[in-house]
């Protein structure tokens, strides 16, 4: 065991070493990231990859004297002409004029072959066969087959036959034009444009409740909720609107001049005198983007007030500059400064009221959280998985300065969305997803230390250990490149049109052919196709309409946990059935009631359980009458994030990271294999080189996170002592 610090002194050195030569250029990393993403969009599979070529049938019925007409043909003169035809560069040429390249020319012909050749030539086309024998005599040439070759080829692949009408409807080089309501108004831009805590969104805001009619468009539905509930508490009666809820100042039959939703929900129809775009710097989102790119173009009001980075300015020009629209920019800057430290936190006896520890993973969030424990703080956590209940709940317990919780322990879900008063921000990591932070997303996190007017109106960013420090500053320092391009997605009516060509297609199979064909300009490209993708593959064979499968396909549903996949299912195959979806039938799914939560898998369970309810929710909004009881499942929705609020309180006790503690194997393994093989090596080698080489091999291996090492540091050093 004497030898265990020289092995935490390697895993560091080894740590910092990968860690620094990976950061050394944070623009080339994030130029590849980002080159990477946007080349996983567009190099999607070409529509040869995708089709299935259907059987062509043969007539069922001889013509009368075809002996007579085709004399000795046979299989072996037929194979014959049609090499010679398949051979010709003519007839490919013309092939490549009607759509069909090599990969789909070869696969026609091979159809085509296998057509001309039946064990009975009377079952096939007698005016191909007369030309065949014609051609087999020598008195016409092969290239006279190419019409019936192209004939058969556009019964074999059908989207042959609707290609050019097909580019068209997948056109998306001109979204402009989706927007009439919009197109009829000379609007008027503005772009507050700003760091964090710089008062753009406020100066926004104060427009917003001077207008006759407005609305506001936020980010996240706890931001919407905010500016509902504070519009209201001005005297401007304010409804709300969200995927999930709708809420009016009065009620349904009188509603509201103002409007506070999240973006996806803005009606384009809805003519109002401002339009207030929040986080518009969320455009180049690979899979929301869409919805700000969509409310940007197709908001019908007579001013429109954009808030966000200056990273954005470029390309809000470039997109408005077709249809004759100018910018108006307003610059902001930050209220109070924000510097970053000298030195790393490094040890958590050195967290100070005010603190807020990032990370980027629930276990990181779960293991900080312990170790604060352990150090007799006893900190707020809020997490992307929490209700919006539990969020706030969590921030006004850390933002009250009489709460013993004046430590918190968050995701990155902190960047946006929730009034925090941080003094400092501290990066546990400065990668997200194997990834270094992006420079932009670094800078929103950093620029929630500090909060004007309150006692923490400096703010200061560090890191916990000391190696990422360096990084940090680096990440900070760069430039954010002007944003060069930004989402778009298909609209329902075009996916519709498209499937009309297409009727015997799977929806699954509709979008990967509209990626396929459709275009786009420079300035986009296509999001929310992929993630709509992964729901339509778990409901492909439920029998649905067309517009319900889509509408199902676009709900907010995280595909990755399989029990709330697996509950979409069921809602989809009742919805096929036409049996409502009631209230007791999705509480006998749930085995409602829930029990408290005593471990942390109890606690993921009741977090599993709020998300099908807001999933239920979500589509109660688009289908009232077959998911007819929202109300009902609001409320237990508000019981669930009571429990959910509870289980957090009682956050210490429900968690067990370490090795011999943890109520997950997975944990439990992992963390003892790392520690009997650091040990283990230790007592091998005393060579700095061998121990290096071994932890090297162990930092390569995929189910090693970067806070199992930590983790492994705390449990060694316990060791030690």
């Amino acid at each position: 065991m004497q030898r265990v610090p020289g092995v935490l002194r390697i895993l560091g050195s080894v740590t910092q070493r990968c860690t620094a030569s990976s950061t050394s250029t944070p623009s080339r990393f994030q130029t590849m990231n980002s080159r990477r993403k946007r080349n996983s969009v567009r190099k999607a599979a070409t529509i040869e990859d995708l089709v299935e070529p259907r059987k062509v049938k043969h007539v069922t019925q001889a013509a009368a004297g075809m002996e007579e007409w085709i004399g000795a043909l046979n299989n072996t003169n037929i194979h014959m002409s049609l090499d010679e035809f398949m051979r010709r560069p003519m007839v490919r040429q013309l092939a490549k004029e009607n759509g069909i390249n090599d990969k789909l020319f070869m696969r026609s012909f091979k159809s085509f072959r296998e057509y001309c050749t039946p064990d009975d030539l009377s079952s096939v086309d007698p005016a191909l066969l007369i030309l065949l024998s014609d051609i087999s005599k020598g008195v016409k040439d092969c290239e006279m087959l190419y019409p019936f070759f192209l004939d058969h080829s556009k019964q074999v692949f059908p989207h042959l036959e609707a290609m050019d009408d097909l580019r068209i409807i997948s056109d998306l080089t001109r979204p402009h034009n989706w927007y009439p309501e919009a197109r009829s108004i000379t609007r008027k831009i503005f772009f507050h444009a700003g760091p964090t805590n710089s008062g753009k969104t406020y100066h926004a805001l104060k427009r917003f409740g001077e207008a006759k009619s407005a609305v506001f468009c936020g980010p996240l539905k706890l931001l919407a909720s905010e500016v509902f509930t504070r519009t209201n508490a001005l005297g401007i009666p304010c409804d709300l609107v969200t995927g999930e809820e709708r809420r009016f100042a009065k009620d349904n039959h009188h509603p509201s001049q103002h409007l506070s939703s999240t973006v996806e929900m803005l009606s384009t129809q809805m003519r109002v005198e401002v339009v207030v775009i929040d986080e518009i710097q969320m455009l180049r989102d690979e899979q929301r983007g869409w919805a700000w790119t969509r409310a940007l173009l197709g908001a019908a009001a007579d001013e429109i007030h954009l808030c966000g980075e200056p990273a954005a300015i470029d390309i809000v020009k470039k997109l408005l500059e077709p249809i004759g629209e100018t910018v108006e920019i307003r610059y902001y800057d930050r209220k109070s400064p924000l510097t970053i430290a000298d030195k790393a936190i490094e040890s958590y006896s050195n967290i100070e009221p005010g603190d807020c520890i990032v990370c980027f993973s629930k276990k990181a969030v779960f293991f900080n959280s312990k170790k604060l424990e352990e150090n007799g703080i006893k900190p707020a956590v809020i997490y992307g998985d929490l209700p919006p209940g539990t969020k706030l709940a969590q921030a006004a317990k850390f933002n009250d300065p009489d709460d013993e919780c004046n430590v918190l322990v968050a995701t990155d879900a902190i960047g946006m969305g929730l009034n925090l008063n941080i003094r400092r921000v501290i990066f546990n990591s400065c990668t997200r997803q194997t990834e270094l932070l992006p420079t932009y997303a670094a800078l929103q996190i950093a620029g929630r230390a500090g909060r004007f007017g309150t006692a923490y109106a400096n703010g200061v960013a560090t890191t916990m250990r000391k190696e990422d420090l360096g990084t940090l500053k680096t990440i900070l320092a760069e430039k954010v490149e002007p944003i060069a391009n930004v989402g778009i997605a298909p609209t329902y009516d075009q996916i519709e049109t498209f499937s009309f060509h297409l009727p015997q297609a799977s929806f699954v199979r509709l979008l990967d052919l509209f990626v396929s064909v459709c275009s786009v300009s420079d300035h986009f490209f296509i999001c929310t196709v992929y993630d709509m993708r992964e729901l339509a593959v778990l409901i492909d064979q439920v029998p649905l309409p067309l517009k319900v499968r889509y509408t199902f396909c676009t709900s907010p549903l995280n595909t990755d946990d399989k029990r709330t996949a697996a509950v979409f299912v069921k809602m989809a195959r009742r919805f096929a059935t036409g049996q409502a979806l009631t209230y007791e039938w999705l509480m006998d799914m749930l085995e409602w009631p829930p029990k408290p939560a005593s471990t942390l898998s109890e606690l993921s369970l009741l977090e599993q359980n709020y998300e099908i309810l807001d999933q239920y929710m979500w589509l109660s909004m688009r289908f009232p009458d077959m998911l007819p009881d929202e109300p009902r499942v609001r409320e237990a929705s508000k019981i669930l994030d009571t429990m959910i609020q509870e289980g957090v309180e009682g956050f210490m006790s429900l968690l067990a990271i370490g090795s011999s503690e943890s109520s997950d194997p997975k944990i439990r393994k992992t963390t003892k294999s790392l520690e009997e093989k650091l040990i283990k090596s230790s007592e091998k080698s005393e060579t700095p080189a061998k121990k290096s080489s071994i932890l090297e091999a162990l930092l390569k291996r995929a189910d090693i996170s970067e806070e199992d090492l930590e983790q492994l540091r705390e449990e060694l050093n316990k060791k030690k002592k």
